[in-house]
């Protein structure tokens, strides 16, 4: 007992001594180390990150580590370093993701390292700005069929609402019809199944899932799914390149036994952040009178008396609501992802510090879009202040960093804009919309992914 006691108080000291010295050390960054070692920041950090963030960032300055469990997080948060964190040789994003993809999808280290620049290639290619009008008609048509399911009126839960028309449609584009959950019993068990596992996505990627057994189960539930689409993408490949779904080239990109988590890694990519961003983007109009009448009067015009029963969108009608498309960019401003990481492989100099090898190098988008400098009044809702930006170039404001940058920039983003601006006008057009309960606050309680509603956000609807 006497010797045990004896190696905990020597291996306290000598971490103790380790954090002093980089304390000490004028080319690291501030450390904010928390009182137990290797735990760190951890307790205080989890419970509210992203007020965290900010109140370190006040304290400490705009570079600075958190230590927690075990990790050295360091932040950047200047605008001006954001092209480093990017770009740099000397930061990796495969090693940064890699455990937590191995936790979250059951992948090997070796085979992400090895698929995924060909998946992040595949999907780039795939949903490039000139393959959206391959895709965007049958999407179209989808999302009217279960908008429609929605009935002639009643009332519910808004984010429950967008989630029960989007991701049947959205798997149908995607991954094909023949994977779309076919009835209302098979959605209604996807998206509880789903929801679960991405509410729990972010702590199981980081913790065993024997912490965390409903989310486990959750994962397991959707491997196997994913197992059971994947043979019927593989029987049904067309012989046109074009015509395949973006499952089918999945499946002939991956080959080891990892396919069906490859398969599940993209669904949740789909799902996870445009059905969120299309329910912000929904409440945010809807809170607002005079951008509703706005964005509604846009509606009117594009559609021009459109059977509301029957509705497609094409890309030129899209094209022809400006003022919407500015409504869902600033609606994604205000619930950009709280962090986006990157592992430091050689020391790398920022501001006058250096970053040691082995750092998570982070960067805090929600945070970056509350910057004054480029978004004055930065928690308003203003989407005119997108008027600057020259989104027929696809061109989007300064300072904006919602899809990342450099080689490793979301490959999905201009699917994600069009199918978000694109449910977003057909719903409006389709129903008449209340919200009965105030304007839901974000969650500040995750870092990965788009911010999650807090509260209740339930509407009325009647179909118009």
């Amino acid at each position: 007992m006497d010797f045990v006691i004896l190696f905990l108080s020597v291996l306290i000291v000598l971490f103790s001594l380790y954090f002093l010295y980089l304390q000490r050390n004028q080319n690291y960054p501030p450390v904010i180390r928390g009182w137990i070692p290797w735990i760190g920041a951890a307790f205080e950090f989890s419970k509210a990150p992203l007020n965290f963030i900010a109140e370190a960032r006040d304290k400490y300055g705009p570079v600075f580590t958190i230590i927690a469990a075990g990790k050295r997080l360091t932040f950047v948060t200047l605008h001006e370093d954001f092209q480093t964190f990017f770009t740099s040789k000397d930061v990796n994003f495969e090693q940064a993701v890699q455990a937590p993809v191995q936790h979250t999808a059951s992948i090997s280290r070796d085979s992400f390292l090895k698929f995924h620049p060909a998946c992040n290639t595949l999907i780039k290619s795939r949903l490039i700005l000139s393959n959206l009008p391959l895709l965007s008609s049958q999407l179209s048509e989808a999302f009217d069929e279960h908008l429609e399911l929605l009935g002639t009126g009643s009332s519910g839960e808004l984010c429950d609402l967008v989630r029960s028309a989007m991701y049947p449609a959205v798997m149908s584009n995607l991954l094909g019809k023949y994977n779309s959950p076919a009835s209302h019993s098979d959605l209604q068990e996807f998206k509880t199944i789903f929801q679960t596992y991405d509410e729990g996505f972010e702590y199981g990627s980081q913790l065993p899932g024997i912490f965390f057994w409903k989310w486990a189960k959750s994962k397991q539930w959707l491997l196997s799914l994913l197992g059971k689409m994947i043979l019927k993408a593989e029987s049904s490949i067309p012989a046109e390149k074009s015509s395949k779904t973006l499952l089918q080239h999945l499946v002939t990109t991956i080959t080891d036994r990892y396919l069906p988590n490859y398969g599940l890694l993209m669904l949740w990519a789909s799902l996870a952040n445009a059905i969120p961003i299309s329910f912000w983007s929904l409440a945010f109009i809807l809170s607002k009178p005079s951008v509703y009448q706005t964005v509604m009067e846009e509606i009117a015009v594009a559609f021009n008396g459109k059977d509301k029963r029957k509705t497609t969108v094409s890309q030129e009608e899209l094209k022809q609501l400006p003022f919407l498309k500015q409504c869902v960019l600033e609606a994604i401003r205000l619930r950009a992802p709280g962090a986006i990481t990157r592992m430091v492989v050689r020391p790398l100099q920022i501001q006058n510090y250096i970053i040691p090898a082995g750092d998570m190098l982070m960067l805090s988008p929600f945070w970056a879009h509350r910057n004054p400098k480029f978004f004055p009044e930065p928690e308003e809702y203003k989407p005119e202040r997108w008027k600057k930006a020259d989104l027929e170039k696809n061109v989007f404001l300064e300072g904006f960093v919602a899809f990342g940058g450099g080689k490793y920039q979301c490959p999905g983003r201009w699917y994600a804009l069009m199918e978000i601006h694109m449910f977003v006008a057909l719903a409006l057009y389709k129903y008449e919309f209340t919200l009965l309960d105030p304007l839901a606050k974000p969650s500040s309680l995750h870092l990965v992914g788009t911010q999650q509603p807090v509260g209740s956000c339930r509407v009325q609807y009647q179909h118009r």
